[in-house]
Parts: structure tokens; C-alpha cells; sequence
């Protein structure tokens, strides 16, 4: 299973076919599924909880306490499902008393350099491109792509589906199914490549458009737009959804096309 020159504590509960590479240490009260490889040089503290399949790569991080003055040695955890690759140098610290875990889905792929902070939910199928860094307190959903070097403030929240841009600073909410640009941040369009790469059909796609030429595009406000979208579109499963979101953003949608 391990190298002689990795340390593993003996409350670690490490799956049989774990590979663990030399000067590796992992802490107690850790959790490693099947199949699972961890590189050289990798730390793994105490309350990770990693799952099967997964890839990590030398000089990570993870489940290190958070880096918040508030926390008091809470007994949190950071959880990483299966099949997710977290590569070279990423940092992801566990939850503080606010949601008890930091959580990353399955079949993710964390670039290195990225830093996860405490209290992050991040859904299933994302990626995470080179130095993206995320505060604390974030919610991510599924199939969302951050390019190099974006920086998310604390307590935003990024839907389903929506591609941020390299380099982006984000201070606000990014709806589902959007892509997003320019500075400050900004609707530039459905992510349409990557609705179609994952099976969007073009009514459906050309149904999205329709929802975002309204919030964005007819120089409505937000519960003007959120009130005609509900009125005059049909209802389904997208439209539902980003009204969901509109209604429970806390700190407010990005905005639309700016024209400097």
C-alpha cells in the first residue's frame, strides 16, 4: 500500500489498493477510498474524507484548518468524492462551525495552485483551471469551468453549468448557464459550447438565450425581469432554476453588457 518512507498515522483508515508515494504524511481521523493515489510530498490532515478513484498530486494540501480567526478547533471535515484529481501544490482547508465541511463533488478536476477555502460546496463535473482561488463560504454547482487565475470573494454563489472567464474577479453571483467576463464581472453570453458538449438539445439552449435576453438584455431590473420570465415563459426545470437562484442570491446577480 505505502512507501516505508510515507507516514501514515495508524487512526488513518486507508482503503487495501490506496497507493501512497514516499514522504507523504497523513493524520488521523483520515479517510481514503479504493483506488485512490496520492503522490510524493502530499499532507492530508485530519477530518479528510477522500473517495474512491481519486488523484493527488505532490506538494497538496489538504484538510488543513482553516485559515479564519473565528475558528475554535471545531471537529470538521473536508469530504472529496470519487474520481476527482486534485494536481500539483492545491490547498483545501476544512469547514469551520458555520457548515461543519468543505465539499468537493465527484469527477472534478482542481488544477494546481488552486486554493479551496473552508465551507466551500462545489458540485459534481467542475474544473478548476491553474490558480483559481475560492474565500470561504462559497457554493459552486455542477459542470461549472473557472478559467486560470479567478478569484471568487466570500459568500458568492456560481450555478449550474456557467463558465467564468480567466483572470475574473468575482464579487457577485453567477447565475446558472452563463458565461461570464470582462471587469468588473459580467454577462457575456450563455455558455452554449459547453450546454452542447453535455447534451443540450437546441430548442433548450435557444430557451436559456430567451431567459437571459430578458434579465439582461431589455433594461429591466431584476424582480421586473424575474416577474416576466415567470409570466411569459413556459415552465420547466431551467427556467425554474434560475428564478430559484435570482430569488436566493444574497449578494445579488452579476449585472449585464456594460459598454466600456
Amino acid at each position: 500500500m505505502n512507501q516505508p518512507l510515507a507516514y501514515v498515522h495508524p487512526g488513518a483508515k486507508i482503503a487495501k489498493n490506496v497507493v501512497i508515494e514516499p514522504f507523504t504524511t497523513i493524520h488521523n481521523n483520515v479517510v481514503i477510498g479504493e483506488g485512490t493515489w496520492i503522490g510524493s510530498n502530499v499532507t492530508i490532515m485530519e477530518g479528510a474524507r477522500i473517495g474512491k478513484n481519486c488523484s493527488v498530486f505532490p506538494g497538496a494540501v489538504i484538510s488543513a484548518v482553516p485559515q479564519d480567526k473565528k475558528f475554535n478547533d471545531e471537529d470538521t471535515v473536508t469530504e472529496i468524492g470519487d474520481n476527482t484529481t486534485i494536481r500539483e501544490c492545491v490547498t483545501i482547508n476544512r469547514g469551520t462551525a458555520d457548515r461543519m465541511k468543505t465539499k468537493i463533488g465527484e469527477n472534478c478536476w482542481i488544477m494546481a495552485y488552486c486554493h479551496i477555502a473552508h465551507d466551500c460546496i462545489i458540485g459534481d463535473n467542475c474544473i478548476f483551471s491553474n490558480n483559481s482561488t475560492l474565500a470561504g463560504h462559497i457554493n459552486v454547482g455542477n459542470h461549472v469551468v473557472l478559467a486560470g487565475m479567478t478569484a471568487i470573494q466570500q459568500f458568492c454563489s456560481i450555478g449550474n453549468h456557467a463558465f467564468v472567464t480567466g483572470g475574473s474577479l468575482v464579487r457577485k453571483d453567477v447565475p446558472p448557464y452563463v458565461k461570464a467576463g470582462r471587469e468588473p464581472l459580467s454577462y457575456v453570453g450563455i455558455n452554449s459550447i459547453g450546454l452542447r458538449r453535455r447534451g443540450f438539445e437546441t430548442d433548450k439552449i435557444r430557451e436559456i438565450q430567451n431567459i437571459y435576453r430578458i434579465l439582461y438584455q431589455k433594461n429591466y431590473n431584476n424582480s421586473q425581469a424575474a416577474s416576466i420570465i415567470e409570466a411569459e415563459m413556459e415552465a420547466t426545470p431551467e427556467r425554474d432554476e434560475v428564478l430559484q437562484f435570482i430569488k436566493n442570491s444574497q449578494r445579488g446577480i452579476m449585472k449585464g453588457y456594460f459598454s466600456n
